[in-house]
């Protein structure tokens, strides 16, 4: 068992779930960002999430966008992105996932990307805009290396879809809970629900969903059915309004939703 799906598997023997927390590398600045991760970790998060900062986010909402825009901005370069993983991973033991699109890693090469994620600490990689079919290099360089590899299932995939994203995630399928472009909303979607229920009838044993948590209600609300809640915009605004002490008191403010009525 991987070190996030051992997380993930504690919280539910302690009755609950986990808690996932996303952040981009380099936002405000690189130092502001490794620190604002390692609040997550101090606060009640149970995965961090760190984002790599990428020229084409499509399927990132405005809060992120503008976060990752600016990080660029910034001179953030891929390197970067190991050095956060060291930094963060010498400070706590929480695992840390990075989350990014797949073409930075074709260009950085997949084994050399892997060793590198392997030798900083990281636990694995999150590829929003990988699919399995066309995900053999990765497969083989995360069975080499042994690091996670979560892949995305939504509302609109076919059964097969979906035990295909099963039998090759390592750590645990992301569920989207909405179509469409990452961002906090009022409402979780319902077809959440559904869908973590199709990933358990395809074999999954741990599902974390993301894509509009917000809240401690919504935290809560989600892990009554999945195995983790996954907070992104919301991290990331609390970080660009009020630093990092905002974003520990946002972090420890969603956590109490991993306590079930």
């Amino acid at each position: 068992m991987s070190a996030v799906e051992s997380v993930i598997a504690a919280r539910k023997a302690a009755g609950s779930g986990a808690l996932v927390g996303y952040l981009p590398v380099g936002f405000p600045t690189f130092d502001s960002s490794v620190d604002a991760a390692v609040a997550l970790a101090d606060n009640g998060v149970d995965v961090i999430e760190l984002g790599l900062p990428y020229s084409d986010p499509v399927m990132d909402g405005t809060v992120i966008q503008e976060a990752t825009q600016t990080a660029l901005a910034g001179g953030f370069r891929l390197r970067d992105g190991f050095e956060a993983v060291r930094r963060i991973t010498s400070r706590t033991d929480v695992p840390v996932l990075v989350m990014t699109y797949w073409n930075p890693v074709v260009q950085y090469g997949v084994d050399r990307f892997a060793d590198d994620l392997l030798a900083a600490g990281g636990a694995g990689l999150i590829t929003p805009d990988l699919i399995p079919d066309e995900a053999g290099d990765w497969l083989s360089a995360s069975d080499r290396t042994g690091l996670d590899r979560v892949f995305l299932a939504a509302p609109s995939s076919t059964d097969a879809r979906l035990a295909q994203s099963v039998e090759s995630s390592r750590g645990f399928v992301y569920a989207v809970s909405t179509m469409g472009i990452t961002g906090a909303r009022s409402d979780v979607d319902s077809a959440a629900r559904s869908l973590v229920a199709r990933l358990r009838a395809a074999g999954a044993t741990s599902t974390c969903v993301g894509l509009g948590i917000s809240t401690a209600d919504q935290v809560r609300e989600v892990l009554e059915y999945a195995d983790g809640a996954i907070v992104g915009s919301a991290l990331v605004r609390a970080l660009a309004d009020g630093g990092v002490d905002a974003v520990a008191r946002t972090a420890a403010q969603l956590a109490t939703g991993t306590r079930l009525a």
